[in-house]
């Protein structure tokens, strides 16, 4: 059974993993190394602990104690209760949700090895917002993409604000980080893949003439939003890519782009 613990103070030390959640730069550090995430909302902890990720404690407002009373009873860590506005002045943010759980991360897979199990991958280079890689996470979730992958310097995909977006997709799509990009591009290239660069270049390959076989092993490369994906690694694509645009606009956010991109290249399914 959870031990349910009322909260008054912000300042309480019991509530250290969720001091300051806006601070982007502190998460950073904290999280990958003390093995960390925040999910945010019940839908997301509710499909976090079901994906397996232990949880080390619970931050409730009042009201949310009923809503995930049943998964509550068979944990046995800490859920502390405590006020709106505390869970605010603890957070540093508004806390639309009112449920909080700190959880602890399970290893990644080594990236050759998630290559090796899947046909279709989305690999993101750089891309630094962490709303973008939780809308990416949802895109290829919902629309059958096997895995991502992510660059050293992409954002983190278990960053509060990415699984709040990903709708906690960030937990059913298997994704790794490569460590050397990119020269990393060469362990998907032995894995069999065509490599796809996703480029606003006019004078790349519509993406949606390519037809591809339900086999074809894809990696699709999407950029960064500002710079998209790096010169060197366009050169270095099998094929350049793009989505035909009209009235003068010349891209799509970066995770518009990723669904239609995911779009034309799924597998055909049943339903």
């Amino acid at each position: 059974m959870p031990a349910y613990v009322r909260i008054d103070r912000p300042d309480d030390e019991r509530l250290r993993d969720y001091v300051g959640l806006t601070d982007v730069a502190l998460r950073r550090r904290l999280e990958p190394s003390e093995g960390l995430f925040v999910a945010e909302g019940e839908k997301v902890i509710r499909r976090a602990a079901a994906a397996g990720y232990p949880v080390r404690s619970v931050l409730l407002e009042e009201k949310w104690v009923a809503a995930l009373a049943d998964l509550l009873e068979g944990l046995d860590v800490p859920v502390y209760v405590a006020a709106r506005s505390t869970l605010e002045s603890v957070t540093g943010y508004d806390v639309h949700r009112g449920a909080l759980a700190a959880m602890d991360r399970l290893p990644l897979p080594d990236p050759a090895d998630l290559l090796a199990r899947s046909v279709r991958v989305v690999v993101l280079e750089d891309v630094n917002d962490h709303a973008n890689v939780g809308a990416v996470f949802r895109a290829a979730a919902g629309l059958g993409m096997d895995a991502v992958l992510v660059t050293p310097r992409c954002a983190d995909p278990f960053y509060r604000r990415a699984v709040k977006v990903s709708m906690g997709a960030v937990f059913s799509v298997p994704w790794a980080r490569f460590g050397r990009w990119p020269h990393d591009l060469e362990t998907v290239r032995v894995a069999g893949f065509q490599v796809l660069a996703l480029t606003p270049d006019v004078g790349a390959d519509p993406i949606g003439d390519l037809a591809p076989a339900p086999t074809d092993r894809l990696a699709l490369l999407l950029g960064s939003e500002g710079d998209g994906l790096d010169r060197r690694t366009v050169a270095a694509a099998d094929v350049r890519v793009r989505i035909p645009m009209a009235a003068g606009v010349d891209s799509l956010n970066v995770g518009a782009a990723a669904a239609v991109a995911c779009y034309a290249l799924r597998r055909p399914t049943n339903g």
